[in-house]
């Protein structure tokens, strides 16, 4: 059974960087059939926080993104005593002193000395005498993973072989001195307990994977399948950041970003398939995690708006008719309504300008030359209501009063009535109009 998993930390808002991962995850077990997992990184109780976790879940809905069970890392502390007291029983786990100041005069030491900046392992040396001592002295001690200094290897399912040699990384720190269960460690438990064999996350974890492997080997787990996609970028290559604006979930959403464009973008998005409007379930019967390449990829915020536009455009009646209510719009002019302004719409939002327009008219955009012509054909324009004749019958008798034709003549009539330069056939527009400003 293929088992995959999703584990933000509700510390904040996901982005568009962290839902790729939640999203080749999802897609990996929808097409094997297999177990989603939304499991909540909680363990930082100070910075975990249910709006957040609310908002993960909210956004994720939105996004189309199901899960089979959530998992709260908060709920399994007692486990993960567990099996760090076993570590420590085998030697694996050991108790360290070091302030953070200690450690980087180390650092800087070893980097001057040519050496990589890898911890000495002085903890290891420590007899129990020491280690009082250093507590007597209001040290507090936090616990490293004991790595075996080996190389270790895996078939990453997008960078493929990946060798990593054990002895330039340091051992990694798996459990704070206020006794906080760091990442490293519970995701690990985690992923042995709820059997995940398959994980997808950003190439910035690679080193992690290497501790990772060697954690879940030593409390007797099966090490799943990794894979590890590209970082995104800007437009230009820059590397993304606050500067180019909010990316997270929850701001897209709000600017009027369709579901369905965010989810067909990064599921193509540094692979070797194009990016176009796709439903979930092609999404899924399409994804493959071979198509996808190691390099950084570009990511366009602004490339979102024409997969929006064309899925807004082609959206039934009965997916917008609540909608349309909403904006004042008559039953009976409902579906007319939204067949004539849905083709000129980008945002959902934008329905609501159209309808300005039509119910309560707009500032007539008249140049100076057109002025009189405008004038007197304000005067052959009927009161309302109107029908699908009144633009033809209309523009005829101002045909023949003025001798105005073709783009001399409809232009500055669209704009007089519309306030726009471009927008829905005036036949279509005219039965809808119930206030034209710039008469009179």
């Amino acid at each position: 059974m293929t088992t995959t998993r999703f584990a933000p930390s509700p510390t904040g808002h996901i982005h568009v960087g962290n839902l790729r991962a939640a999203l080749f995850n999802y897609l990996i077990a929808r097409k094997a059939g297999g177990t989603f997992i939304l499991r909540f990184d909680d363990t930082d109780r100070e910075r975990s926080k249910q709006e957040y976790m609310d908002g993960i879940k909210r956004d994720l809905e939105w996004l189309g993104i199901s899960w089979d069970r959530i998992e709260q890392q908060s709920k399994r502390l007692d486990r993960y005593a567990a099996v760090a007291e076993d570590l420590r029983g085998k030697g694996k786990l050991y108790e360290v002193f070091e302030s953070p100041t200690e450690l980087d005069l180390k650092r800087k030491k070893q980097l001057n000395m040519g050496k990589p900046p890898v911890y000495d392992r002085a903890g290891l040396n420590l007899s129990e005498e020491d280690k009082a001592k250093l507590r007597a002295e209001g040290r507090a001690g936090y616990w490293r993973f004991l790595l075996d200094q080996n190389r270790i290897e895996w078939n990453d399912g997008i960078l493929g072989p990946i060798s990593i040699d054990a002895a330039s990384v340091s051992d990694p720190v798996l459990i704070k001195h206020d006794g906080q269960v760091l990442y490293t460690f519970a995701s690990s438990v985690d992923d042995v307990d709820m059997g995940v064999t398959d994980i997808v996350r950003g190439a910035d974890h690679v080193t992690n994977t290497a501790t990772q492997i060697q954690i879940i080997e030593a409390i007797g787990g099966k090490v799943p399948n990794f894979a590890h996609h590209s970082l995104l970028t800007g437009a230009q290559g820059e590397e993304l950041s606050k500067r180019l604006g909010s990316l997270a979930i929850k701001d897209l959403r709000e600017t009027g970003v369709a579901p369905e464009a965010l989810v067909s973008m990064m599921s193509r998005l540094g692979s070797s398939q194009p990016v176009e409007l796709l439903s979930m379930d092609e999404i899924a019967d399409s994804f493959d995690l071979s198509h996808f390449g190691a390099s950084p990829t570009k990511f366009d915020a602004e490339d979102l708006w024409p997969l929006t536009r064309h899925r807004n455009q082609h959206l039934p009646f009965a997916a917008v008719q609540e909608r349309i209510k909403a904006l004042g719009v008559p039953d009976d002019q409902a579906e007319r309504f939204w067949r004539v302004a849905s083709h000129n719409i980008t945002k959902l939002d934008d329905l609501a300008g159209w309808w300005e327009i039509f119910s309560k008219g707009t500032e007539p955009d008249i140049a100076p030359e057109d002025a009189d012509f405008v004038a007197e054909a304000m005067k052959l324009l009927p009161p309302p209501p109107y029908t699908d004749a009144t633009w033809g019958e209309w523009t005829a008798a101002v045909k023949d009063a003025t001798g105005r034709k073709g783009k001399g003549l409809f232009m500055p009539l669209r704009k007089a009535v519309t306030g726009q330069a471009s927008g829905p056939e005036m036949a279509d527009v005219m039965p809808l109009l119930q206030v034209v400003k710039a008469r009179g």
